[in-house]
């Protein structure tokens, strides 16, 4: 019996925006400065449900000039959306060609919505005995559903992909038949489409009439059945009702035609799919791309969320299916990488390996006439505190470069390296290195010091474009148009398998060790100019570079931990859980799994009906996110256990248990790796442990910070907090004379805020009036709306507009700095902190309001969080150059926000107390003095 083939119809538009506000918040951006977002995330969509469902046939439906019929029927029928966003509008026209190059259908018909083109589509191919799947993440689509017809609504968000057949249509829509989704849809109106719907009428009553009345025509024959208001409203609107009907209603007589030939999924054209991809700087999906389409056989093992749409959709007898037509015997050959750039293989270049003697001679002659060199490191470990050096690679020539291995016994890479030591200690070479932080922690365990003035390429491409990736073959590939070998190709995929680089034959780490090395100069020469451009020049020699050796000395002295206060402390949450847990499920009436989303929000919103309208997620179950939950806290015991009891588990697996893992054999302390360039804003990123997100507002939160101590008796550790930097930066940089003069008086700067904002004497603002102006003062620079100030308060709606309002009056020159701002980004598309950092926001000009309001609030607050990351990265420098100077025994040990903590030695204390106040408030000089607090402990508890 032959199997029933399969249609797949893909809704474009609502996956494409689907993938574009899945990573709204962290947008993909190519150097190019396009935002390829919409574009990665349908592409994903696509790959995803060709490698996991291997269809026989596949087409793509899009929208063209809207649907005329429904705007001829209903003037209003979409007019309340957005404009679309940029970025989906450039996305259009390539993912069009990926589709054309891969040979998958486009179908779209003028003045005709995707989801009519769909419904014909799938009728048609009913009736030639196909499984149709339409796969889109739009409710609407569940009126087309049948026995042969499916939803397939993709995975998102750690939730699987679901497939809804008849019964789970019945469930969601509290339906009889599919066709019943139509009344439902005219009765309930829909929001996103402007589809008015009959007043007053939500899911529960539509769901209501449905089962009364069987449909729209139904309820509106029997309107005597219902009581009062309801009665009134529906026997009014009865034309609304049966209008919105009509546009609910898809419709499946377009002038499309199903012709299985055209939709078979045949094999693409594999060159002009991969330079779209190469165009768009898409490294992992060309990667997967190759990967799917090469896969000769695949086994079949179709996926839902349901026992019975698994059954629905299991490909009978599965075993060995080819992705094309069926059978193996049909698969193409395996689809190579056309690479159109170019590779160790295919231009000229010079890489020599040094043996001692003689040849290392002439080498370390060469080097040292040098001004410039390039060097990278080969080593056992990416901990740089436990790698072992295994060779090491220059250049200062493009295309040539030169390879010095090292030896595994200690004795005789000593003596290697001590012919080296001249060249790495030397001030008057120039040293350029990808991630230099790391080499110079590696040079570090041998003793050796890299003096003289350093070019880091990393950094460099951090500060000309700060929202791109900066990892070498990234950069290689998008500005030398090079792609380097990968380092998998030398020693395997991560695991047990995985080969150390000391296994490497020579002769391979010689090209490999020495292209890196080659590459790095190249980038070197091509990012110079560009640092001059973008004036980002100084920042980066004066700040950035001085700075990643006060961070590789930082890494390498590392923490003490007190390990036996966290173990008794993981007792302690363990005994708080419990409690927790007790309590929850008294007030639930019953036991239940409280981290699971999916129970919980049973039993809150099901069992307990703690609200009349609970939020639900996409997937349609009950959404327990945090800020759901918050809002409800204060009125509900259970929600606010709960989100206690989250905050305790997260706390305890994260951290309590966690931290001890983090103690490195060799030091027995803890060692923080600082990241310079993730964060757009300036800020540094704290890595293998996070030590920057311990919560600090929870009693049990802060007693993390009891586990870090001094590192013996002869020394206290000491915390140097900025106090309330970000809005003394605000003041001086909107020039706000009130709000200076509060500063410079040294007032209470929440409390003479609530003295002025509710025009009362300071000496009587009460305390809930200063936590209230203390919300708006940090708030404000992050665009707090009056909706976000009555989550965050006591206050109503109401009360936190007014509020805004009037601090708006208070501190007018704030107000007038914040349209500058975003004045000056909209015309100049970027803005930038007080040394000249700059945040690019290309959004800024967007059509659609929400994507601009989020760059908006960006142009505020960028300058705020770039300005105060700056100013402590200057205070870091001057005082670890200070206690080198001064040979102090005090270390630097971490950097949290705005907070400096440090190894402080007993005799030296009062005066390393006053260098460090002293540097911290001078670092850089504002129209309102900076105040740093300084406190002492024999934990960071205390001393904070």
């Amino acid at each position: 019996m032959s199997e029933q083939k399969r249609l797949f119809l893909l809704d474009a538009y609502a996956l494409i925006f689907r993938g574009y506000y899945a990573l709204i918040k962290n947008p993909r951006i190519n150097s190019k400065g396009m935002d390829t977002s919409a574009i990665m995330g349908f592409v994903n969509s696509l790959f995803d449900v060709i490698k996991r469902e291997k269809p026989d046939h596949l087409a793509v439906c899009f929208d063209k000039g809207g649907s005329v019929e429904r705007t001829e029927l209903f003037e209003e029928y979409k007019a309340n959306r957005d404009e679309t966003p940029d970025a989906i509008r450039i996305a259009v026209p390539f993912i069009q060609d990926i589709l054309k190059a891969m040979h998958i259908p486009v179908v779209e018909l003028e003045g005709f919505e995707a989801d009519d083109i769909i419904g014909t589509l799938a009728k048609q191919a009913e009736k030639e005995d196909y499984k149709v799947f339409m796969v889109t993440p739009d409710k609407d689509f569940g009126q087309l559903v049948s026995e042969n017809i499916f939803m397939y609504r993709p995975a998102r968000m750690g939730n699987g992909i679901e497939i809804w057949g008849i019964p789970e249509v019945q469930k969601r829509f509290g339906v009889e038949r599919p066709e019943q989704v139509i009344d439902y849809l005219g009765m309930m109106g829909d929001a996103s489409d402007n589809i008015p719907g009959l007043p007053g009428v939500g899911d529960k009553t539509a769901k209501k009439f449905i089962a009364d009345f069987g449909d729209m025509e139904g309820l509106l024959a029997n309107t005597h059945q219902l009581k009062g208001k309801m009665k009134e409203k529906v026997e009014e609107n009865a034309e609304l009702g049966r209008l919105s009907r009509k546009l609910a209603e898809i419709n499946l007589n377009c002038d499309v035609t199903f012709n299985a030939s055209d939709y078979e999924l045949s094999e693409p054209d594999s060159p002009k799919v991969q330079k779209i991809f190469e165009e768009l700087e898409f490294r992992r999906l060309k990667e997967q791309f190759i990967k799917i389409f090469s896969e000769e056989t695949i086994e079949t093992n179709p996926t839902s969320n349901t026992s019975k749409a698994k059954e629905q959709t299991q490909v009978a007898g599965s075993g060995q299916f080819s992705l094309f037509g069926g059978s193996p015997e049909n698969a193409p050959a395996t689809i190579k990488d056309e690479n159109s750039r170019n590779t160790v293989t295919n231009v000229a270049h010079f890489y020599q390996g040094i043996s001692p003697g003689l040849g290392m001679k002439l080498f370390i002659d060469q080097l040292m006439k040098q001004a410039s060199v390039c060097f990278d490191t080969e080593t056992t470990s990416i901990n740089p505190l436990e790698a072992e050096l295994v060779g090491i690679a220059f250049s200062w020539e493009a295309k040539k470069g030169f390879y010095v291995p090292i030896p595994e016994d200690k004795e005789a890479a000593n003596e290697i390296l001590e012919q080296l030591r001249p060249f790495f200690e030397s001030e008057k070479i120039e040293k350029i290195g990808q991630n230099l932080k790391y080499d110079i922690k590696v040079m570090n365990n041998y003793g050796i010091e890299v003096n003289g003035k350093l070019f880091d390429t990393m950094l460099a491409h951090y500060l000309i474009n700060p929202d791109m990736r900066h990892n070498m073959d990234v950069l290689a590939e998008t500005y030398l148009n090079y792609t380097p070998v990968s380092i998998t190709e030398l020693i395997g995929k991560k695991g047990k398998n995985q080969l150390s680089m000391r296994q490497v034959p020579l002769e391979k780490q010689v090209e490999y060790a020495v292209e890196d090395a080659d590459i790095t100069l190249q980038l070197a020469h091509h990012f110079r100019p560009e640092l001059i451009e973008a004036k980002t020049e100084k920042l980066f020699e004066e700040i950035e570079i001085p700075l990643l050796r006060v961070l590789a000395d930082m890494e390498t002295e590392g923490i003490n931990l007190n390990k036996d206060f966290l173990s008794s402390l993981s007792e302690d949450l363990n005994n708080d859980i419990k409690n927790l847990e007790v309590k929850i499920y008294e007030a639930a009436g019953q036991e239940f799994n409280i981290a699971s989303p999916k129970q919980l929000g049973e039993i809150l919103f099901d069992k307990l009906k703690l609200v009349d309208k609970p939020k639900k997620t996409k997937t349609g179950q009950y959404s327990t996110a945090e800020d759901v939950l918050s809002y409800l806290a204060k009125d509900h015991e259970i929600i606010q256990n709960v989100l206690d009891y989250r905050g305790l588990a997260k706390l305890k697996s994260t951290y309590v248990d966690a931290l001890p893992n983090e103690v490195q054999q060799h030091s027995g302390r803890v060692h923080t790796d600082y990241m310079q360039t993730v964060a757009a804003t300036g800020r540094l990123s704290s890595n293998n442990p996070n030590l920057q997100n311990i919560p600090i507002r929870t009693e049990r939160g802060r007693q993390v910070r009891k586990a870090f101590i001094p590192r013996d008796e002869n020394y206290t550790l000491l915390a140097a907090d900025y106090s309330q930097i970000e809005l003394r930066i605000i003041a001086a940089l909107s020039e706000e004379d009130t709000m200076i003069e509060a500063f410079k008086n040294g007032e209470d700067i929440h409390a003479s805020t609530a003295s002025r904002v509710f025009n009362v004497p300071i000496e009587e603002v009460t305390r809930e009036q200063r936590g209230n102006a203390k919300t708006v003062n940090f708030g404000i620079i992050y665009g707090v709306s009056a909706f976000g100030l009555s989550n965050q308060t006591d206050l109503t709606r109401a009360e936190s507009k007014e509020l805004i309002e009037t601090y708006y009056k208070t501190y007018p020159k704030l107000r007038n700095y914040m349209g500058e701002q975003v004045d000056f980004a909209r015309d100049n598309g970027y803005v930038q902190t007080v040394l000249g950092r700059r945040r690019y926001l290309k959004d800024i000009n967007a059509g659609n309001q929400v994507v601009r309001g989020a760059a908006e609030r960006n142009a505020v607050n960028a300058p705020i969080q770039g300005s105060a990351a700056d100013i402590i990265k200057i205070a870091m420098i001057n005082i670890h150059k200070k206690l080198t100077e001064g040979n102090y025994k005090t270390k630097m040990l971490l950097q949290v926000h705005d907070e400096l903590v440090f190894d402080a030695y007993k005799p030296e204390l009062e005066e390393v107390k006053g260098l460090i106040k002293n540097e911290m408030e001078n670092a850089y000089t504002l129209a309102v003095p900076l105040d740093v607090e300084v406190g002492i402990g024999d934990n960071w508890l205390e001393a904070h």
